[in-house]
């Protein structure tokens, strides 16, 4: 796929397995809140933080053995 650099970025078509590919390979975080209420009163809330990369020799599994817990 030979990339235009004259051409904009968000007119660029990308194959989904190129984006993941550079997802995986540079990593990324993920960072959300929800908060469930009923008249102004919290109920729930939900912090999700995620990282998504890949892992390899370089970048060792996190979890002892490499199997998650």
């Amino acid at each position: 796929m030979a990339v235009d650099s004259e051409q904009p970025l968000a007119r660029r078509q990308v194959a989904l397995v190129d984006l993941l590919d550079r997802l995986l390979g540079t990593g990324a975080v993920l960072t959300g809140s929800l908060t469930l209420g009923i008249a102004d009163v919290d109920l729930v809330r939900i912090d999700l933080r995620a990282l998504i990369s890949s892992v390899n020799a370089r970048v060792p599994s996190p979890w002892e053995g490499g199997q998650p817990l």
